[in-house]
């Protein structure tokens, strides 16, 4: 009979981190920004049917990143917790905090049970505020700790590149189509350095808007409305760039636009009068002259 080998704790939990992280980083990335009137969620997902971002509560969001089945059970014992909290409490009792804490406890569950698998999932757990200071923001890594955001805060494959790109150039007071336009950007961006086209159409948007009158702040940005917020910021420089265009046309073209007007003027001017003139002057002399002196040699 032969022995099992021996592994200490320290190596089989670093074994269980790296293969979850390895899980984590083959799937795609996800941002999550604070902007002037709520905390937008933007990832690249070409599935219209699979979503990263849901509704948890009232103010509160989820967004994931991993493996869908797993964090899919996690989203939905998100909404069995809130919606039983909330109907045996109060509606207000129902916070991110709590939700985060909930989530902690299973995925550290999970992740130092030996019988099982880790989780490969990371989490973003958001609750919108009644002013930019009350906004909450949790990142839950696969081990089940919580880390406290603000501003920015990046999941999934190169989060850490991501979150650098992010942590330069984001600031407090971002209208949503500065953050989205910025988030898009972060996405964009290869490992090595370079730049990639990432269209509407595989773009998955939603927010916690504060400003919403319904008690609801969870809404999904799509179709027209998305089209508007990635050219709202070109529209600012499209009005630049358009009348420099039509410049350059008006200056090149001032002196054809003269000659041409120029031209009819001149003939105007000019013919009309030779042509009316030759025939009025022309014609009562011509027949004047011709009369005496046609009529009178002839005769």
């Amino acid at each position: 009979m032969s022995t099992p080998f021996y592994v200490s704790p320290q190596q089989a939990m670093a074994d269980r981190a790296e293969y979850a992280r390895k899980g984590i980083a083959r799937g795609r990335s996800l941002v999550v920004l604070q902007y002037a009137d709520g905390i937008v969620f933007v990832g690249e997902n070409p599935s219209r049917a699979l979503h990263k971002f849901s509704e948890i509560y009232d103010r509160i969001g989820f967004a994931a990143a991993g493996k869908y089945n797993e964090y899919e059970n996690l989203r939905i014992g998100g909404v069995r917790y809130a919606d039983l909290r909330g109907y045996t409490y109060d509606r207000d009792d129902v916070t991110a905090r709590g939700l985060a804490n909930v989530y902690a406890q299973t995925l550290g569950t999970i992740f130092s049970s030996a019988g099982e698998k880790p989780y490969e999932v990371e989490l973003v757990v958001a609750e919108v505020g009644a002013t930019p200071d009350g906004d909450q923001i949790y990142r839950l890594p696969h081990d089940g700790s919580i880390v406290d955001e603000h501003g920015s805060v990046a999941v999934g494959g190169s989060s850490e590149q991501i979150s650098s790109y992010l942590d330069q150039r984001h600031r407090d007071g971002m209208s949503l189509a500065e953050a989205l336009k910025l988030a898009v950007q972060a996405l964009s961006r290869d490992t090595n350095g370079g730049e990639r086209e990432i269209p509407a159409e595989r773009l998955e948007v939603a927010v916690l808007d504060r400003t919403r009158p319904q008690q609801r702040k969870f809404k999904r940005i799509v179709g027209r409305q998305l089209s508007r917020l990635l050219e709202a910021d070109g529209a600012a420089s499209t009005p630049t760039d358009a009348p420099s265009d039509i410049e350059e046309p008006d200056g090149a073209t001032p002196a054809p636009a003269e000659t041409p007007a120029e031209a009819p003027e001149a003939s105007e001017t000019t013919e009309p009068p030779e042509t009316t003139g030759k025939p009025e002057s022309k014609a009562p002399e011509g027949k004047d002259s011709d009369k005496p002196d046609g009529k009178g040699t002839g005769k």
